[in-house]
């Protein structure tokens, strides 16, 4: 089999501008929370572009949508890629966009080009990767490695307390349990990402070869204290329920700086203080910590101090804590095999290369509990993401995917 073609830049890049402008938000922002009218309208202009370039088209039912460009050999497993295209409030045009239309270019342009792999290549369309309508991350790739179940999924509520079962359209109606995949329904998973940081910006190089996946760990905690006018309580018989959560905070902020691993962050992301008032003491806090590491030894050890500082905090000042955990998961080590693959490839096309650590999380997550599996990554300006100046040149964009096109169809073979 020959060397795979070079991709169409000018149609990819003109593809990652037109689904931009399916936003809740005017350009450059970009908002399309899961099942939102613009969601929909995003799947239904993907879809278009899939059948327009002759793919089998199908999804499942959390809506996670699957384009196959199909092998002489559909008995074997296939081989895989994607990422998603919902984004979170005002963000930007590239944040998983990349990977589903640098995908679809891969699989447009073998076709176009006569170009029939042994194995299958499939493309997903994951699911609600932001956490942005359910405090979830990565649904759609969480129930096809099983890791969510149907039950959990369909116990899930957004702000406005709507379930799944409420919010899924009609045509991805179906029983979730069917969600999952069975054990060896893909070969191999490479997923297309902008780096979301700084580092191939700066040292200059094109592809970075993700080895390991962080492990994400997220949870909710609600502080009550007691009430009052900010006038009339004096301080010693306060219960100042924001008080303790502040310690938390610091406490949060304090077990990431002094972790053993360089590799530990830890975020407080939400605050909502009520009843919100500038003269009534903070009587009820909900809070939700995101803390991550590559190591989980270390990254569970600093969430056991963080949880025995806040009960302190809360003991001293006579609060109450429930303390929830939103997700917790182990992280992913990539596949030797496919880093060596994505390596001998980025040499053959004069890319500059380096292996790296993902610490942001992504759907590979999730899917090397299915199969072997990889990320590339191309630099992004100045590391941004989640943000409407969040940009990748289209030259990176073009390297990256005539890497994933070669990838796909070497691992198709």
């Amino acid at each position: 089999m020959s060397a795979a073609p070079d991709i169409n830049p000018d149609r990819l890049h003109a593809d990652l501008a037109e689904l931009a402008t399916l936003s809740a938000h005017p350009a450059p922002a970009v908002t399309r929370v899961l099942f939102s009218k613009e969601d929909l309208a995003a799947r239904e202009w993907l879809v278009g572009k899939a059948k327009a370039a002759g793919l089998d088209v199908r999804h499942d039912a959390v809506g996670n949508l699957f384009f196959t460009l199909n092998g002489s050999d559909p008995g074997l497993p296939a081989v895989a890629t994607g990422s998603h295209t919902d984004a979170i409030p005002n963000a930007g045009a590239y944040d998983g966009v990349v990977g589903v239309l640098g995908g679809l270019e891969a699989l447009r342009t073998l076709r176009e080009n006569g170009v029939t792999p042994r194995r299958s290549i499939e493309l997903i369309m994951f699911t609600a990767e932001e956490p942005t309508r359910f405090g979830i991350g990565c649904l759609g790739s969480r129930m096809l490695a099983g890791t969510t179940s149907a039950e959990e999924a369909a116990s899930l509520r957004d702000a406005d307390g709507r379930s799944l079962d409420e919010l899924r359209p009609a045509a991805y109606a179906g029983d979730l349990a069917s969600v999952i995949l069975p054990t060896g329904f893909y070969q191999a998973f490479v997923e297309l990402h902008i780096e979301q940081g700084p580092m191939l910006e700066k040292q200059g190089i094109d592809i970075g070869i993700v080895t390991r996946i962080a492990a994400p760990a997220a949870f909710r905690l609600r502080f009550t204290g007691s009430g009052g006018h900010a006038g009339a309580v004096l301080m010693p018989d306060r219960h100042d329920a924001f008080l303790a959560a502040a310690e938390t905070a610091l406490a949060v902020e304090r077990a990431a700086v002094d972790s053993p691993s360089s590799d530990t962050v830890g975020t407080t992301g939400l605050v909502e203080v009520r009843p919100g008032a500038i003269n009534s003491i903070p009587c009820d806090v909900r809070m939700e910590i995101d803390f991550r590491d590559t190591d989980v030894d270390a990254r569970d050890a600093a969430i056991d101090q963080i949880r025995s500082e806040a009960d302190a905090a809360c003991g001293r000042r006579g609060v109450t804590l429930e303390w929830s955990c939103i997700n917790i998961d182990p992280p992913a080590i990539c596949d030797e095999a496919l880093v060596e693959c994505a390596e001998k490839h980025a040499a053959a096309l004069g890319c500059g290369h380096t292996r790296m650590i993902s610490r942001a999380y992504h759907d590979s997550l999730f899917m090397a509990r299915i199969c072997p599996t990889t990320m590339l990554f191309i630099p992004c300006r100045n590391g941004w993401s989640h943000r409407p100046d969040e940009y990748a040149s289209p030259e990176a964009i073009a390297k990256g995917t005539n890497l994933l096109t070669r990838m796909l169809l070497d691992l198709a073979r």
